[in-house]
């Protein structure tokens, strides 16, 4: 479990599935990242998730505000995807229900996601990737240090994608000094 001043990142809860359900089936929220997740397919991410944190002690945590214990998404550490540029290394992510957009709840998350790494686990660097339209996305990597690596921008493997979610854009943060 990691806190901050105003979030609590943590292992998943049954408790959960439903409002990530929600979020995974609002078209603005899915809009780089691929279709609606079905019920099942919700329950797979979250048993995803959770064996990665028991495996390797770390996962895309599920973000809870600490004064209500509301849940806003997710944000964390994984192994990145097989057959990208970031295959073997260590990935942050995010995803913030549009309830909470504009709040600063993404970034803060993702500092804390970033310090735990580095406190944690022995890599030189951290990296992310997203499409090149969610500037969203983008435009947080580059707030908390990020620099673009064009020359392993690439096309995501992940059978079934949109040809324009295909094309995707890769960021690295090293460690700090």
């Amino acid at each position: 479990m990691i806190d901050t001043a105003g979030l609590v990142l943590r292992g998943w809860i049954d408790a959960d599935k439903a409002p990530f359900h929600a979020m995974c089936n609002d078209p603005a929220v899915m809009e780089y990242l691929g279709p609606p997740l079905s019920h099942d397919d919700v329950d797979a991410a979250v048993a995803r998730q959770n064996a990665l944190l028991a495996d390797l002690g770390h996962c895309f945590w599920a973000i809870e505000r600490k004064d209500d214990g509301a849940f806003l998404g997710f944000c964390g550490l994984k192994p990145g995807a097989a057959g990208t540029p970031i295959e073997q290394r260590i990935e942050i992510g995010w995803r913030i229900g549009r309830a909470h957009w504009g709040q600063g709840y993404a970034r803060e998350a993702a500092k804390a996601s970033l310090h735990w790494g580095w406190a944690n686990l022995d890599v030189e660097s951290i990296w992310a990737i997203t499409v090149p339209g969610n500037s969203r996305s983008w435009g947080l990597m580059e707030r908390i240090g990020m620099i673009r690596r064009a020359e392993l921008d690439f096309d995501h493997p992940l059978p079934g994608l949109e040809a324009r979610l295909k094309p995707h854009i890769t960021y690295t943060v090293g460690r700090p000094a």
